[in-house]
């Protein structure tokens, strides 16, 4: 499979974004090497946040949007708040702090406007209509071009798109994790014709991972900390890793590729984040993966015979709000 410069795209209601695009979650400065590489194709979704480094990610890609922000549809969000040394301090969405946080994230990325801006948790403390008009206040002033939701439940996404048209929702979307499936949110995307992005397509890495145990994931990386990466659900979990890595080996493609190319077959935008040159290249090439309808069903198999352990976050409070 040939590596291409340019990444197909789709459309995002006029705008033309790569099928595939960039999680900047894990992304410190030694990682510019890698962001620079995926961030010069052209139309790529760079999706970032505020509380990513306590804003200096927002800082890291700026250098990038100084020369190529015509190719680089920058999403970022607001609404998780941090206290010292990066510790949560709880959720904002009120019109004076998403505003406040938009002026800020404009200024870290060096940009006049921000493409799509998401709220990153819905705040159970301010109704979901005001975050919302706040959103189309910054929207009318030209700061901000599209609206996004992250996490949020179907019933919210309605709310809120009495208030305003919102263009995209993001959330935890992967073989692993189906749950958009079954909880109405990818109904109501069809629906209210909002578009699905997924994070964390490849199930936080799990697919792609070398490690034989939870033991072997170091110390400091905070999936350490999640469910599904420890102990007796970590190797149940493993079970659908290699089911799909049977699958991919008969195409002659990585377990990455064929995971990837699923979700991007479920109508999804697929935003992996990745830290090396060769797997961001390896990522990129799921874009021309065919998967047929008979490995389309093997994989609904896997994922129904297969059943995961563990819950996506310790505190699963602030999901599906």
């Amino acid at each position: 499979m040939s590596t291409q410069s340019f990444i197909p795209t789709v459309d995002f209601f006029g705008h033309q974004v790569s099928k595939i695009g960039f999680g900047a979650m894990d992304c410190p400065s030694s990682t510019a090497l890698v962001t620079r590489k995926n961030l010069r194709r052209r139309f790529e979704p760079a999706s970032n946040t505020d509380m990513y480094g306590s804003g200096e990610n927002e800082k890291l890609l700026a250098p990038f949007l100084k020369s190529d922000r015509d190719r680089i549809f920058i999403c970022t969000k607001f609404g998780i708040v941090r206290g010292p040394g990066g510790s949560f301090a709880g959720l904002r969405g009120d019109p004076e702090y998403v505003k406040s946080a938009c002026e800020a994230s404009l200024k870290r990325l060096g940009v006049d406007v921000i493409d799509l801006y998401y709220q990153h948790r819905v705040d159970p403390n301010t109704p979901i209509e005001d975050t919302v008009r706040a959103l189309k206040e910054l929207q009318t002033a030209g700061k901000i071009r599209y609206i996004g939701l992250s996490e949020c439940s179907a019933d919210t996404l309605r709310r809120a798109s009495k208030i305003a048209k919102i263009h995209a929702v993001q959330w935890e979307y992967s073989v692993f994790t189906p749950d958009v499936e079954t909880n109405g949110v990818l109904d109501a995307c069809k629906e209210l014709d909002v578009k699905l992005v997924a994070y964390s397509p490849l199930g936080r890495g799990i697919i792609g991972c070398t490690w034989k145990s939870s033991e072997e994931i170091p110390e400091g990386d905070f999936r350490k900390a999640l469910p599904r990466f420890q102990g007796d659900a970590f190797h149940a979990n493993m079970k659908l890793v290699e089911g799909l890595k049977e699958i991919a080996a008969k195409k002659n493609i990585t377990a990455n590729q064929l995971a990837l190319a699923w979700v991007m077959d479920q109508g999804a935008i697929p935003i992996p984040g990745t830290k090396r040159v060769k797997y961001l290249e390896d990522n990129n090439q799921a874009v021309s993966v065919n998967i047929s309808k008979d490995e389309h069903e093997a994989i609904r198999k896997l994922m129904k015979d297969i059943q995961i352990k563990g819950d996506r976050y310790h505190d699963m409070t602030n999901v599906n709000a």
